[in-house]
């Protein structure tokens, strides 16, 4: 079994985290560098990652 570590899973913490900025919203793809269809992976994966709080929906807490 191949262990690709830059796979698109909303499980993948560490992967997804580099193409969120520090607001908290996805970054570009013009920006990041992924294809229209990972970039679409991407989103879903953020969403997914989101809705089971594995991942804030932004960072404005850390500012206090």
């Amino acid at each position: 079994m191949n262990k690709d570590k830059n796979i698109i899973d909303y499980k993948n913490l560490g992967y997804i985290k580099k193409y969120i900025s520090e607001a908290g919203k996805l970054i570009p793809s013009r920006v990041s560098g992924l294809t229209a269809s990972e970039q679409r992976k991407m989103n879903k994966a953020v969403k997914t990652a989101r809705f089971l709080a594995l991942i804030p929906y932004c960072d404005n807490h850390k500012r206090q």
